[in-house]
């Protein structure tokens, strides 16, 4: 593991001797504790590399929803030394900064750290901001020895140090099989965030690929009746097997399972944070699933183990198998298919909306419209009798941004053609896509009064129309904001 825990007893570096006035580079992520580690390695690389100083932030007072992500206070997460020399505070003023993203560290690169203008530095939150850095100049910013060198807190230090000791008696690799928000989550409607994710029905095809390699293999996850269940079925090991259990304090026990991860030959995982911090804290590869499996027959695997097994895996875990099947599968297979599996998905997991939009969409490229229009009515009637408030649950779904485009965004142009073909629910739902995405009011208005003309006494569909007309609400500005709620309260 290249002596992660003896690296964090020091936290000297480049950063830590720069120059009191020299530019800052600044992690300041407020998200999970993997993407917050990962953005300070990215962050203090830069600043080692160009002698610039090194900060971040991260709060003092504890989160208040716990549920999938462990962030700790900074004060439980490192080092008193560590924290006087780097810390920031809960905020900085972010306008103060500019951005360093891939592009804006290139330019700097070649400008050799030359800092026009605004001379407080950067923030240094991107991800990928080191990905052009690869080949030849792969060593200039070492991403993996910034971590390494933090100062962490006695308890994490605790932690890692127990997981070191361990020796594996086999050559191993770590199966990181995240769930959480993702699968049994808030997050699950949102498609794009399911790469993250190896799904624990296609757990087993990996174990046996990694023994016909000669690894053992670790299986680290979140839930531990999924790893149970794997690991009777397979004979991988668990955190537990090497002294996890000792840990019951949620960050020693995230701190310890990345250590020990960091400590396998390899890392399996999809596009975990969690994950990679790990494969920075070891010097190790991390390697996704489509190295071992391309999506077609990762998707044939899957839909083998549930078509047989799924009453063995919890049912959102079945769901999500079926939900990563289809994403597979989804350019590949005709509607007919598509539905049969979104069907599947939906009956585990009916609460979730993306699989009944899908379905309909699904109808919708056949031009079965009134199909597809039958689903929608059934999901948008069941939720505007439970709580007749516009936008719809659904509708949220639809309208719905993450990683930087629309969850819906390929079904959408099918959505529109059912509403030009005359079908008053998918009208209503184009009117809020026009609305959502391309605060296109005219077009939106026409859609929504498009529904009401086919259905004069519908309720629901009158409420769509006085909402389309209130228009998008305002992410930012107070005044805007309150302007918009007043256009709520008007009588149209």
């Amino acid at each position: 593991m290249r002596g992660f825990s003896g690296m964090s007893r020091k936290a000297t570096s480049a950063s830590a001797r720069a120059e009191p006035q020299s530019p800052l580079i600044a992690a300041t992520r407020r998200d999970g504790l993997g993407s917050r580690l990962l953005a300070m390695a990215n962050a203090k690389s830069v600043a080692d590399a160009f002698g610039y100083r090194f900060g971040f932030t991260w709060n003092r007072t504890a989160v208040a929803d716990k549920t999938f992500h462990v962030v700790d206070v900074v004060d439980r997460i490192f080092s008193a030394e560590f924290i006087e020399r780097h810390w920031l505070g809960a905020r900085i003023r972010e306008s103060d900064f500019d951005v360093l993203d891939a592009a804006a560290l290139q330019k700097l690169r070649l400008e050799d750290g030359k800092r026009p203008g605004n001379p407080s530095g950067w923030i240094c939150d991107d991800f990928r901001v080191l990905d052009p850095f690869r080949g030849e100049e792969a060593g200039l910013f070492d991403a993996s020895r910034a971590l390494r060198s933090f100062g962490f807190s006695d308890s994490v230090r605790q932690a890692t140090d127990a997981a070191a000791r361990n020796r594996f008696p086999r050559p191993m690799a770590a199966l990181h099989l995240r769930s959480g928000d993702i699968v049994r989550g808030k997050y699950r409607t949102r498609l794009v965030f399911g790469r993250k994710v190896i799904p624990a029905t296609l757990a087993k095809a990996i174990v046996r690929e990694l023994s016909s390699m000669g690894l053992a293999t670790l299986l680290i996850g979140e839930d531990r009746a999924t790893l149970d269940y794997l690991k009777a079925e397979t004979g991988a090991s668990l955190a537990e097997d090497f002294g996890a259990g000792a840990f019951e304090d949620r960050t020693q026990r995230a701190f310890f399972e990345m250590a020990l991860m960091a400590q396998c030959q390899r890392i399996h995982a999809g596009s975990s944070i969690f994950a990679s911090i790990a494969s920075l804290m070891g010097g190790i590869p991390l390697i996704e699933t489509n190295t071992l499996f391309d999506k077609s027959r990762a998707a044939e695997i899957i839909l083998d183990e549930l078509k047989d097994r799924h009453a063995d895996y919890h049912p959102l875990e079945a769901a999500f198998g079926y939900q990563a099947a289809f994403l597979n599968l989804e350019d590949r297979i005709g509607p007919a298919q598509a539905r049969d599996i979104l069907e599947r998905a939906h009956g585990l997991d009916p609460q979730n909306d993306v699989y009944a939009l899908k379905m309909a969409s699904a109808y919708f490229r056949e031009h079965d419209y009134p199909s597809g229009e039958a689903v929608l009515r059934s999901l948008i009637a069941a939720q505007f009798q439970a709580r007749p408030q516009i936008p719809l649950p659904m509708m949220k779904v639809l309208g719905d941004e993450a990683s930087g485009g629309f969850v819906l965004m390929r079904d959408f142009e099918f959505f529109l053609a059912a509403a030009r073909a005359g079908y008053p629910c998918a009208a209503a739902c184009s009117a809020w896509i026009r609305q959502q995405v391309s605060a296109e009011m005219k077009a939106a208005l026409a859609m929504a009064r498009q529904a009401v003309t086919a259905e004069p006494a519908n309720r629901m569909f009158r409420k769509i129309e006085r909402r389309i007309r209130q228009g998008r609400k305002p992410k930012a500005g107070r005044l805007a904001k309150l302007r918009w709620r007043l256009a709520g309260l008007a009588r149209f």
